[in-house]
């Protein structure tokens, strides 16, 4: 069988605490590729490395080059983890026994399938639970919309696992010691078990080939060979999910599964089929992750598509400032970067990540994948006044290091809204700035912009006049205030008859009226109030802008607190997305945050999934992303939209004036 010669990528994903990072440290010793992460010092930058942030290593395996690109598994940083799918070959989905994982792995099949990334899976830890694989593979074929085709079954003793037999070429490996030892005997007791998992590995391979069908149907036994060109074809095309088995911590099965790897995954030709990338061309590259290290200026990390990229040389509007290959943390000068290959390339100031890059621009892509909306935020503000003019710099960087983070400013306060997937994922962001973009913050919680209304009408009189030598202020209006409907915001009308007020006034008044609705008896915006100017009088030499516009304020401050305001809250409409036995938790958390459901239903994408609707007043959903992953193994999310505002009245409504602080009024 004929191999890539160009270097092929495999993005090593599934959900946190698997072994995904124990298995490529485990991979890399087994091809004599080097460790992941380097040892020593407080280990903390390893930590993350390991957890929040993808890593990627290179080795050679039998003549042929790997990029492995370790990915974060937990939810807050999923994010990245969908960058590096996009550019990998295929992807290796790891995944151990626990009965949770096929809720916890719908959501990256879902992504896999919706966009035909080739994919494998590597059920972990078999050694150690004495779990059934077939019923493990049925719990995962109802969130896969691909059939799990078994590669190999387990060789045990008793209730432990000894070894891995291989369903195609029908010969079992076992272990002496620690290291997985030659080709052994199938033993006849796994005999009727090898059988009949290869026939029915053959029947799912016949479901999609009508030869193999008609071979098996005449009984002929197709070679070896001949299977695992028709495995290569089907993974490539994104028909079938191949299943190898083992245990990443103690070596078992890796040598047959790298074997499977260099058998099975496509490289970047048909991957960029796949993309729809042409070869001819000149060089182009795809940008999947970027970094801001200090002193050093901007780096990408890129997987070439086509041609050769070359320190110096034009790209992406300006000159790549150096070719980096990485393993781990570990970067090492190449010159020059071939295709296929994931390098970083340095100085590349116009390129975001998804970036198309060729020698004389960049190009976005339409599918690459949008990050997921906030579900937690917090206010910050720059520790020192002397860094506020560095905050909005250092935030754009992150930002784009990290697509799922998020920065917006409150419109009531001005302050900066910092965005992101969770706690967690927060706290590192703001970590970062504070060590390395050596921009410390302080952080608060988000305010909630409460608005104000009133429950009556009136009429009131307000008289502006001043005098202090040469020109007065004089200013004299008539308004009538009446609440509109919610959600009507602010209407202003001049009824004034007669020359009252003269007219070259009215926008003074209607200026000086908004003036006095941004803060009203109770602290906060003023809405859905109409207000009309009924009358008024003037002064020939002393009226002016200012006067009327005084005025009309005085008018509002006297007038509003007399017509009986009442808060309102913010009122958002909330889909909770949880796997369905988190459901009865997710509905007794949104009750008890003063949630109204309206509904819950099946997830049509997510198999095995629920997504609960619900109101909910925004001040609620402080801190509830903590609550539902802790009710959901975490693995919930949210996504939320403005709905409407509806009256607070009673202790909520008084301990919200009676605590919010002055500055946010």
């Amino acid at each position: 069988m004929k191999h890539p010669a160009s270097p092929r990528v495999v993005a090593v994903v599934g959900p946190q605490g698997v072994g995904k990072t124990t298995l490529l440290e485990s991979l890399l010793r087994v091809t004599g590729g080097g460790p992941l992460h380097a040892s020593g010092g407080n280990g903390s930058g390893a930590e993350h490395a390991m957890t929040m942030e993808l890593a990627t290593a290179t080795a050679e395996f039998l003549g042929e080059r790997w990029t492995f690109i370790d990915c974060p598994g937990t939810l807050e940083f999923s994010q990245e983890a969908r960058h590096a799918l996009m550019v990998c070959d295929a992807a290796l989905v790891v995944c151990d026994t626990g009965p949770e994982r096929a809720a916890s792995l719908s959501p990256l099949f879902h992504f896999l399938d919706r966009r035909r990334i080739p994919h494998l899976l590597f059920l972990n830890a078999l050694d150690k639970s004495g779990a059934s694989v077939r019923a493990q593979l049925e719990s995962l074929q109802v969130v896969s919309a691909r059939p799990l085709v078994l590669r190999e079954i387990p060789l045990r003793e008793g209730e432990r696992m000894v070894g891995v037999v291989d369903l195609v070429s029908e010969r079992a490996w076992g272990m002496s010691g620690e290291r997985e030892a030659a080709l052994i005997p199938l033993p006849d007791s796994h005999r009727p078990l090898e059988e009949a998992a290869r026939r029915q590995m053959l029947e799912r391979l016949a479901d999609q080939d009508d030869t193999l069908l008609e071979q098996l149907l005449e009984d002929i036994v197709p070679p070896a060979a001949t299977l695992y060109e028709q495995l290569a074809r089907a993974l490539r095309d994104d028909r079938l999910v191949p299943v190898f088995i083992g245990s990443a911590e103690r070596g078992l099965g890796l040598l047959r599964l790298l074997k499977g790897l260099r058998h099975e995954v496509p490289g970047v030709e048909e991957t960029r089929i796949r993309l729809g990338i042409t070869a001819e061309g000149p060089p182009l590259a795809q940008a999947f992750k970027t970094f801001h290290p200090p002193h050093v200026g901007k780096h990408s990390l890129v997987r070439i598509w086509r041609g050769s990229v070359v320190d110096g040389h034009p790209m992406g509007g300006g000159r790549v400032g150096g070719v980096l290959r990485v393993h781990g943390l570990r970067q090492q000068p190449v010159g020059t970067a071939t295709e296929g290959e994931v390098v970083l390339l340095g100085r590349l100031e116009s390129v975001r990540t998804g970036d198309l890059v060729e020698a004389d621009g960049v190009r976005h892509p339409q599918d690459w994948p949008v990050a997921p909306p906030p579900v937690h935020q917090v206010a910050i503000t720059a520790e020192k006044r002397t860094d506020d003019v560095k905050l909005p710099g250092a935030l754009a960087r992150l930002v784009e290091e990290d697509p799922a983070l998020s920065v917006d400013q409150d419109p009531d306060t001005q302050r900066l809204l910092l965005g992101g997937q969770g706690e967690l994922h927060l706290r590192i962001a703001v970590e970062h700035l504070n060590s390395r973009l050596r921009v410390p913050v302080v952080v608060r919680p988000t305010p909630v912009p409460y608005r104000e209304t009133i429950r009556h009408r009136g009429s009131h009189h307000a008289r502006h006049k001043r005098q202090s030598g040469g020109h007065g202020q004089f200013g004299d209006v008539v308004v009538e205030v009446r609440p509109l409907p919610r959600g009507q915001g602010f209407t202003f009308t001049s009824a004034v008859v007669g020359g009252a007020v003269p007219r070259q006034y009215i926008p003074a008044v209607e200026e000086g009226v908004l003036e006095g609705l941004r803060r009203g008896p109770l602290g906060f915006p003023v809405v859905d109030v109409a207000v009309t100017l009924t009358g008024g009088t003037y002064h020939s030499v002393d009226s002016s802008d200012q006067a009327f516009r005084t005025a009309a304020r005085l008018a509002m401050a006297e007038a509003l607190p007399k017509l009986e305001p009442v808060l309102l809250e913010p009122i958002l409409r909330v889909e909770i997305y949880v796997p369905r036995d988190a459901m009865p938790r997710a509905q007794r958390l949104v009750t008890g945050r003063r949630g109204q459901i309206l509904s819950f239903e099946p997830n049509v994408e997510l198999p095995g999934w629920d997504v609960l609707t619900a109101y909910m007043p925004q001040a609620e959903l402080r801190g509830i992303i903590v609550e539902l992953r802790s009710a959901s193994a975490g693995l919930g999310y949210y996504v939320a939209q403005h709905d409407h505002y509806s009256e607070l009245v009673g202790r909520h409504a008084e301990r919200v004036v009676s605590h919010q602080p002055s500055a946010e009024r």
